[in-house]
């Protein structure tokens, strides 16, 4: 297929695309600047803009100190019950907004470990991937260390994640908490997640997922699938802007028994009792510790209602066909100037990115953002093609796959001394 037949065969798919009139409703999308890194940092929505801009200065601006008793107080726990039900797959009163990722992680972790010492000092071990995200790996060794426990480590090779027999050598008497991504950051490998779950409660622990990689791209079932707990952030997939809020979700009969560490006045049972000692509040209020960060909750509002407009199952099977225009184009193009693929070639076992593997994409990346391409860079040599489903286009992968090729050989032409 030429060149010009593969930009017809885009912009077909772009005519064809349910999901094509969202991509309008984007700032930046009737640019000329491609954008590959939807999987670190959204798009803002154009109503998101103009929400935020009213908040400053109505809700806050008019309403002031009112607004707290008139939407603010809830706000995390039914922007919380939006994710839920549209993203995520969980019934209401099990998942809330409130501090960033590494905070939510840490905070559901530590409380899981406490409660599984507390019913079997035995269980002193914590279960995680090698290649899982930093942050992960670093507060589960700090709550290790906090707790006289010991991680137990999966080794995950770079281009895939923890696969179901991985997980059934690694867990037994002493495990206490099993840790997983739902998409592996590097990789994008999607796991086996109602898989995996039943075989670390089998075992008699809790288990933890972080859906950073997969809220937004990827259907996540939390009820049907049996999770215990899960955390997810907002920023990527559901265009919340940087650093806004991530979520927490707990499993409703899990929520009385757990205590969270960092007790704060917004997790007590009466906020503005201000009494001598904490005293947790009902549900998932527990979970909350300081002052939700309102203006960092607007914008993702607005990609919520689009993912519960368009449904999951569509986003994701345009996700798919994105990842696979992707990996054709790659093959074609880029395997001959030795990139190789380095995430799953199968469709489900894939999420929403890929990765793509050669000594010089460092170089390469950097070039690209030069010329208004955005992927991102991930050691060793990988540069990752993050492809958001409500904003990116065919047409937009297609030129940005060009540009992926021209940079690299003119990386190889600088390096071979031709250039």
């Amino acid at each position: 297929m030429s060149l010009d037949r593969h930009l017809a065969w885009a912009r077909r798919q772009d005519r064809a695309d349910g999901l094509a009139h969202f991509r309008a409703r984007f700032h930046g999308a009737d640019t000329p600047l491609v954008y590959f890194d939807g999987n670190s940092l959204g798009r803002p929505p154009v109503s998101a803009i103009e929400r935020v801009e009213r908040f400053l200065r109505e809700a806050w601006g008019e309403r002031l100190i009112r607004g707290w008793d008139e939407e603010w107080m809830e706000l995390p726990f039914r922007i919380g019950d939006d994710i839920g039900r549209h993203v995520i797959g969980a019934a209401p009163g099990q998942t809330v907004i409130g501090d960033s990722t590494t905070v939510l992680l840490y905070k559901l972790a530590r409380a899981a470990v406490d409660a599984q010492l507390a019913r079997d000092p035995a269980r002193v071990e914590i279960v995680v991937g090698s290649d899982d995200f930093p942050t992960d790996r670093y507060l589960l060794d700090g709550i290790a260390r906090e707790r006289g426990a010991r991680l137990r480590w999966i080794e995950v090779a770079r281009d895939s994640g923890v696969t179901a027999g991985q997980l059934r050598a690694a867990v037994g008497p002493e495990t206490a908490l099993v840790v997983l991504s739902h998409v592996a950051y590097r990789s994008g490998y999607l796991a086996d997640a109602p898989e995996l779950t039943r075989i670390a409660q089998d075992s008699g622990a809790l288990v933890l997922w972080d859906l950073c990689h997969s809220a937004g791209s990827v259907p996540v079932e939390a009820d049907a699938w049996g999770f215990d707990l899960a955390v997810g952030c907002t920023y990527k997939y559901l265009n919340g802007g940087p650093g806004s809020p991530a979520f927490a979700y707990v499993r409703e009969d899990l929520q009385a028994a757990l205590a969270q560490p960092i007790q704060g006045w917004m997790g007590t049972a009466d906020v503005f009792a201000m009494g001598p000692s904490y005293v947790p509040g009902p549900g998932m209020r527990r979970f909350i510790s300081g002052t939700p960060p309102i203006v960092a909750m607007l914008a993702m509002q607005d990609t919520i209602e689009m993912i519960a407009d368009a449904g999951m199952p569509a986003v994701r099977a345009k996700s798919v066909a994105l990842t696979e225009f992707a990996i054709a184009l790659s093959d074609e193009w880029l395997a001959p100037l030795g990139v190789e693929v380095a995430s799953p070639r199968a469709a489900a076992d894939r999420g929403g990115h890929v990765t793509l593997s050669h000594p010089a994409m460092r170089e390469v990346v950097a070039a690209l953002w030069e010329r208004d391409v955005l992927p991102d860079y991930r050691d060793p040599g990988g540069l990752r093609v993050g492809l958001s489903p409500l904003s990116t286009s065919f047409e937009e992968t297609f030129h940005g796959m060009a540009a992926v090729r021209e940079a690299l050989r003119a990386v190889r032409a600088r390096e071979a001394g031709l250039a």
